[in-house]
């Protein structure tokens, strides 16, 4: 441990910093103590980060996921202060030597001590993933030997420096020989099977005493990552299979950390290796009824030397023979281009992927993007405030947004209950309204724009707008803790709140604003649903919302006809085939713990006629806000990863790791085949519907309004354009993507 540096601050939050345990790219680690004397890593983050407000959110959801990483072979997170001028982060203290420090000082691992290294890796990384964080930079330096084995560290922040701030670039943290070849290419396209490339590398290094991937210039450690066979030469017999499986260039062949586990355990536990032979048949035993030979102490291997990459002509070129791995053994030069602009900045810690980062994806998509675009008739990109500062009392619901038909298009923000807004220009048409309030417009059919409106604090009421002009049409009075929400049939809401022992009532009203029907409530907790365009009253008897079944029940004319109960905490997300759909909640328990995300085990399908619920398991529990369209389940999580799913067999179509945190519900286009998202600071996502693979991005907006860290973003589609809401901003772009 070094001493503090000048500069370098004496305490952070409640502890007392000692000394200087390290530091990175991203901060600086010191070590702390409490006032009861317990030892902590303090990291704390370097001021160019702090002052990027995206990356304190991205930080803040981080630490959120970091916290409920617990096992026994990870450092714990134990406090933390995202909000501080310089933001910081506190691990339990793990005192003993990295991984690094043990073999340059010792030497090679021994089998017994490979066979233990490898179970607490996997079982670490096991905890790390199942809460959705990748580590990025499993490394050497960052696995600590322990008397009870090793511990990883500095997990999850990694993630979180990831801010893709620059507008064409983005930023990977990681150490070259221990990075995956995804890392290299296509940094935004890697999920935790990454984490698991970088253990291979390093179960190699523990066992010989030098990575796979070692050369004498980050250019062609990087070039060697990506193209090459990774060098396993005096890696114990025992431990081959599973490397060269960890090692394999395809993320999808490599094991999973509970595969990992399973092959860890059946190592022999003998203090006793077999070095791989070599190509002159030095370096270990060939006996096939004895794996295991004395090989320790050895040195460690010096790296290989390498051939340099050389140039190839641009003419087309036979296929050389394939690798172990699967990859030619000659490369196009536009693949060389590729490592070459990915590598050339290793020397100064970060790596530049720009353009190229998506170029793959790109031409997945190249069916889309070379198609005309069926846009607004004089469309082009736009930026509109939705912000009208008016005299009134704030009423502020923090959800703005915005609703279309056809080529037009509504939105409601603070100051107005809604706009008429030009999709082409983004001009504002009309507005409507004088109290503020950031509520988006309930929706728009047959020429009426249906907008909510609070004249005081003991009324709300439905007003229909004419879509062309904004003026009013007809007005009702509703429930004030109750939505409007349009059906195939009118709209559906429910009456005003009753100051008698009796229910409100479900009231239908027509496009004329005359009533249609009306139903009782029950003596529950009810509120109106619409799943498939049919009008459904969702029940619940307990004393409080959500703490007991739900029942669903069919509205109609005076009546409502019992359809089916569901488990409680069972949200609804629409229908399929005219079957409403909910999830099936994995435990109903309240939990109140910050970034806590209720995991859902299994898709549940009502038949209307019969009420039987069809129970669909899911293969792995999902978390997240989950959005069905099209017949597809999209859960999308606060740190930025989406999952499609199936509605009809709950199997899983594709997941992604998209390292954008805060994302929107999805907006489908049938037409290009993609999934669109908007995140928080006006970042458009672009990925493929029918692989998940990323097409396109974009920058942040240059100002989104003060809201925007409080605002959940939205995005639609207006024909081909999409339009998106961050904070107080909506804008439109091209399906096409970034120019």
């Amino acid at each position: 441990m070094a001493a503090l540096s000048t500069g370098d601050p004496e305490s952070i939050g409640e502890y007392t910093l000692l000394g200087r345990l390290g530091s990175g790219g991203m901060g600086v680690v010191h070590l702390g103590v409490s006032a009861s004397g317990r030892q902590v890593a303090v990291k704390v983050v370097h001021g160019s980060y702090a002052q990027e407000e995206e990356f304190r959110t991205r930080f803040r959801q981080e630490i959120a996921a970091a916290r409920r990483v617990s096992g026994a072979f990870t450092a714990p997170v134990v406090d933390a202060d995202p909000d501080a001028e310089r933001p910081w982060m506190a691990t339990l203290y793990v005192p003993g030597r990295s991984l690094a420090e043990v073999v340059k000082k010792d030497g090679p691992l021994g089998g017994r001590e490979l066979r233990a290294l490898g179970l607490g890796l996997a079982e670490a990384l096991r905890d790390i993933h199942r809460v959705g964080l990748v580590h990025r930079d499993l490394k050497p330096a960052n696995v600590l030997m322990t008397e009870d084995g090793p511990r990883v560290i500095d997990f999850g922040i990694s993630r979180a420096a990831d801010n893709q701030s620059l507008t064409v670039t983005g930023r990977v943290i990681g150490t070259p020989p221990f990075m995956s070849p995804e890392q290299l290419a296509s940094p935004r396209d890697v999920t935790a099977a990454s984490d698991v490339f970088s253990l291979g590398s390093l179960m190699v290094f523990a066992a010989v005493g030098a990575g796979p991937f070692d050369a004498d210039s980050p250019y062609l450690t990087g070039y060697q990552v990506m193209y090459e066979s990774p060098d396993l030469d005096g890696v114990p017999e025992a431990l081959l299979r599973i490397v060269e499986r960890c090692l394999d260039k395809d993320p999808a062949a490599r094991p999973e950390p509970a595969d990992l586990h399973r092959m860890f355990q059946a190592l022999p536990d003998s203090d006793t290796v077999a070095p791989t032979p070599t190509a002159t048949g030095t370096g270990g035993s060939t006996e096939t009824g004895d794996a295991l030979e004395a090989a320790r102490p050895r040195q460690p291997r010096p790296p290989r030397p390498r051939p340099r990459p050389q140039p190839q002509s641009t003419a087309t070129t036979p296929a050389g023979p394939r690798s172990r791995n699967g990859l030619r053994g000659r490369m196009p030069l536009t693949g060389l281009g590729v490592a070459l602009a990915v590598v050339a900045s290793v020397g100064v810690g970060l790596f530049v992927a720009g353009q190229d980062a998506t170029t793959a994806a790109r031409s997945t998509a190249s069916d889309a993007t070379t198609r005309a675009a069926s846009l607004p008739a004089g469309w082009q990109p736009w930026s509109t405030a939705l912000r009208s500062d008016v005299k009134g009392v704030p009423l502020d619901y923090q959800d703005p947004g915005c609703v279309a038909d056809g080529n037009a298009l509504f939105c409601g923000g603070t100051g107005f209950t809604a706009a008429g807004v030009d999709s082409a220009s983004g001009r504002i048409l009309w507005r409507f309204g004088t109290r503020p309030q950031g509520v988006r417009p309930i929706g728009v059919r047959d020429g009426l724009v249906y907008v909510y409106e609070d004249p005081d604090d003991s009324v709300r009421r439905v007003v229909a707008l004419d879509a062309e002009t904004g003026e009013r049409r007809w007005q009702r009075d509703i429930s004030k803790s109750q939505d409007a929400i349009l059906y195939d049939g009118g709209l559906l809401t429910m009456s005003p709140d009753s100051s008698s022992p009796s229910p409100s009532s479900f009231v239908a009203y027509g496009a004329s604003g005359h009533e249609l029907w009306r139903a009782p409530s029950l003596d529950a907790h009810c509120s109106p649903s619409v799943l498939g365009g049919v009008p459904y009253a969702l029940c619940s008897a307990g004393t409080e919302p959500g703490q007991a079944p739900v029942d669903l029940l069919k509205l109609g004319p005076g009546s409502l006809t019992e359809t089916a109960t569901l488990p409680r905490k069972a949200p609804a997300l629409g229908a399929v085939g005219g079957r409403p759909l909910f999830l099936a909640p994995q435990t109903a328990k309240d939990v109140y713990d910050a970034g806590y995300e209720r995991p859902y085990n299994a898709l549940l399908l009502v038949d209307p006629a019969t009420g039987k619920v069809r129970r669909i398991p899911l293969a792995t529990p999902l978390t997240g806000t989950a959005t069905l369209v099209d017949g597809v389940v999209y859960f999308v999580r606060t740190n930025g990863s989406v999952t499609a799913v199936s509605a009809d067999s709950g199997k899983q179509l594709w997941q992604k790791a998209t390292d954008m945190e805060s994302l929107s519900a999805p907006a489908v286009s049938a037409t290009y085949k993609r999934v669109y998202f908007a995140n928080r600071f006006g970042r458009l996502l672009a990925l493929d519907s029918r692989t998940g693979v990323e097409v396109w991005r974009t920058s942040a907006l240059d100002d989104a309004g003060d809201k925007a860290q409080d605002t959940p973003p939205g995005v639609l589609l207006v024909k081909d354009a999409i339009v998106a809401t961050a904070g107080d901003t909506a804008f439109s772009r091209s399906p096409d993507g970034p120019s």
